[in-house]
């Protein structure tokens, strides 16, 4: 039993239990939560019920004069009154008040500790809290104790539906609400545990630019010489991979913010997909999965308790949550210097992009608002051709500015700290999907390799005709013709095509953002003459 008084928010029949131990936490699992099980890893399995992924069409902002000004209104950051949002928060509670047992997380959010929140996860099952208590910084038993109230409080009643009926601006039985002014998260009608994670990564994406702290959808690592290298890339691109450098140490796989004292790391583990996972091609993140790690929606033999990666009969998103601490050779504490280095990376199914190519700062501004990867024929139902994805700041889904402010904020930090930008193509050469095939990945990692050592910040370049970023025509260990994606296709004529429909989906993609947009940010921008 816990002495942890949760009246305060009306909360006050349940036992609690805060914090408690993993293998305690591996226990309640296994008597309470349904479907739970160990596997042959020692990892705790379990399961996210009928949502197996994020609904950020169920996102929704309370509107309230505080914050009502900043935040970036639309398909991203929909409405909520006030009033829906109590009511949400009663259901919520009135469903947590009516458990036998809860579970309460408390941690941080973020290494840096002049940035830092203090997070209190309120729930119902025991693989939520210890998703999160993986997710969060970890406290010493001394800040447990000294933890003092939290900066903003989740709670999480999944499995209590939403009402759309009662509440105009919820349309379905799931709502993940969101009130700057209380600092309180309310989850209904969904148990996908990443809609934790990324509600206090919303947080950190609403609070940190007020602190002209830039929060960021990127990984990040250390080379032995305490140079920082971002990578930022939707997924399919490589970002976990390329990331991911025996060589270097990884101070964070998803969530950082640029401070004036360096780069810091939001969480205190990793999530990472599984689908087809292998220990030849990801040996860290396979060798992570075991006592204490997550893994949530996989399938397993029954009788060896062995998860078979390759199965998606529950969901492709098959995921797995484990600490920092898992990773060899992570830096912990997660923080680093400035960065040297940021990484734009992009799978360019059209095969028209080079691999790699320089970026000033107003060109990192209009690709990083722009976000763009691209889906490959064949991966969903009614796709037969390349299909591009814009997503700004490389997750939009997240942003509460306008994403102009957390561009202009990238910009700043790049010239104040002389951080060199790369724009790296890990899709299609010699043709689009289908025709041509993806680089090597072994060229690509040489490119970061380059990039890394420094060895491309002088390296010979020509202005692409199309997309008007510098080409880097040598790398040490890539073919130069490899380098511009031209000289790869046997069709120019088709390239030219190509290359100018891809400029205009990136222009019309563009538009809803250019009255925000410096004149030397659209100056910057590819032609499409």
């Amino acid at each position: 039993m816990s002495d942890i008084d949760l009246s305060e928010y009306g909360i006050d029949n349940p036992e609690i239990l805060r914090n408690p131990a993993v293998a305690r936490l591996y226990e309640e699992a296994i008597l309470h939560d349904e479907g739970a099980a160990l596997a042959s890893t020692g990892a705790l399995i379990s399961y996210s019920g009928k949502k197996t992924g994020r609904t950020p069409k169920d996102k929704r902002i309370v509107r309230e004069p505080g914050s009502e000004d900043d935040v970036w209104w639309g398909s991203v950051n929909m409405e909520l009154s006030p009033e829906g949002f109590d009511f949400n928060r009663k259901k919520a509670i009135d469903y947590l008040n009516g458990k036998d047992r809860l579970y309460v997380i408390d941690g941080f959010a973020g290494w840096n500790k002049n940035h830092r929140l203090n997070v209190r996860i309120v729930c119902a099952r025991p693989y939520h809290a210890l998703f999160m208590h993986n997710m969060l910084i970890r406290p010493t038993k001394e800040e447990l104790e000294n933890f003092g109230e939290p900066d903003y409080v989740v709670f999480n009643a999944g499995r209590c539906k939403a009402d759309p009926e009662a509440v105009e601006e919820v349309d379905s039985e799931a709502s993940v609400a969101l009130d700057f002014d209380s600092g309180h998260f309310v989850i209904l009608g969904t148990e996908y545990a990443g809609e934790m994670k990324k509600g206090i990564f919303t947080v950190m994406h609403y609070l940190m630019p007020k602190r002209d702290v830039l929060s960021m959808h990127c990984s990040a690592n250390e080379g032995p010489q305490g140079d920082v290298t971002l990578f930022f890339g939707l997924s399919g691109t490589g970002k976990t991979t390329l990331s991911t450098d025996p060589n270097r140490q990884l101070i964070g796989d998803d969530e950082h913010c640029w401070s004036e004292s360096g780069v810091f790391n939001i969480e205190g583990g990793c999530y990472a997909k599984t689908i087809d996972l292998s220990k030849d091609d990801e040996p860290i993140i396979y060798d992570a999965i075991r006592y204490g790690a997550v893994l949530e929606n996989v399938v397993y033999d029954d009788d060896t308790r062995e998860v078979d990666y390759t199965d998606d009969s529950i969901t492709q998103n098959t995921r797995t949550s484990y600490p920092i601490e898992h990773v060899p050779d992570a830096k912990i504490p997660c923080e680093g210097d400035h960065p040297s280095n940021i990484v734009f990376l992009t799978c360019d199914a059209y095969g028209v992009l080079p691999p790699v190519s320089k970026l000033s700062p107003e060109q990192a501004m209009y690709h990083f608002i722009s976000g763009y990867t691209a889906k490959v024929a064949g991966t969903e139902v009614g796709i037969d051709e390349p299909q591009a994805t814009f997503s700004a700041g490389f997750g939009a889904a997240f942003l509460v500015w306008h994403p102009m402010r957390y561009a202009e904020l990238l910009a700043e930090k790049m010239r104040e700290h002389g951080t060199d930008t790369w724009l790296v193509s890990t899709g299609w050469t010699g043709g689009p999907h289908g025709t041509g095939h993806r680089i090597n990945l072994t060229y690509t990692r040489a490119i970061i390799d380059a990039i890394n050592q420094g060895e491309l910040a002088n390296a010979p370049t020509e202005t692409d005709p199309f997309f008007n970023v510098d080409i880097v025509t040598s790398c040490p260990n890539v073919p130069d013709n490899v380098l511009v994606p031209r000289e790869t296709w046997d069709d120019r004529e088709k390239f030219d095509q190509t290359a100018r429909k891809l400029v205009g989906l990136f222009s019309d993609n563009f538009k809803k953002y250019a009255d925000e947009a410096p004149p030397a940010v659209l100056e910057s921008a590819p032609s499409v003459d």
